[in-house]
């Protein structure tokens, strides 16, 4: 268990990170979704087929992270049980609000794409697409996918790195890091608020790209530190 478990641990943050450069490499992501919502969709339909699967592939990623933090929590023996539950559920929760954050773009976004394109909309129903668009925008990705998403992802890092420190299973600066981490994706997830108004809290908007790279080191240095822990035990 403990090196599927590490696998799976590696395996995530690179798999997220690979698909969100190719996505900011072919689609511009995420500084596109600043353009107006016609562009976007403009943008988005010369993506192709190809583009719809990279989107579908991204939202993947999401849903690895619940087996992943089930299997954590599996693995680290020694640690309270009603604590390992609880980080359960919220890595599952993470994993579900980040996913349907996610899946709007390879099934929603082509027929808004396809509806803004057709020549025979009229003004209004392409206003009516751009409703649509920004509403789900609004509504899954960024208090979904974004504020959920990063609520419960920073949650399920603290407990799970308390339940590092307490278990014995690996060593102890790798929880007390990902308590630092956890806390400050909470802190992301609350970019919304301020007085930064429509665009939100400055602090926490500046902060997120660093945090997540440091989210994703600390998701591979605690899958190394379990096939180490597994080698060890082995041998």
């Amino acid at each position: 268990m403990l090196v599927l478990t590490g696998i799976l641990l590696i395996a995530l943050p690179i798999a997220f990170n690979v698909a969100f450069a190719a996505l900011a490499a072919r689609f511009q992501y995420p500084d596109v979704l600043r353009q107006p919502t016609a562009d976007v969709l403009a943008r988005f339909r010369a993506g192709g087929s190809s583009l719809v699967l990279l989107w579908w592939a991204f939202a993947m990623t999401a849903v690895l992270l619940a087996p992943t933090a089930a299997l954590l929590s599996a693995s680290l023996v020694g640690a309270e049980p009603a604590l390992l539950a609880t980080a359960t559920v919220l890595g599952v929760l993470a994993a579900l609000t980040q996913f349907l954050g996610l899946i709007r773009w390879p099934f929603l976004v082509p027929f808004l794409a396809r509806a803004d394109a057709d020549p025979d909309a009229t003004p209004a129903s392409r206003a009516a697409v751009d409703i649509v668009f920004q509403s789900f925008h609004r509504y899954l990705g960024v208090a979904v996918g974004e504020h959920l998403g990063y609520l419960f992802s920073g949650a399920w890092t603290i407990l799970s790195s308390i339940a590092i420190m307490t278990s014995g299973v690996l060593s102890g600066w790798i929880g007390l890091v990902g308590v630092a981490v956890g806390a400050l994706l909470v802190l992301c997830s609350f970019e919304f608020v301020g007085s930064f108004e429509d665009r939100g809290w400055r602090l926490a908007g500046a902060i997120t790209p660093f945090v997540y790279i440091a989210w994703s080191l600390w998701l591979i240095a605690t899958g190394v530190g379990l096939l180490i822990a597994s080698a060890t035990s082995a041998a």
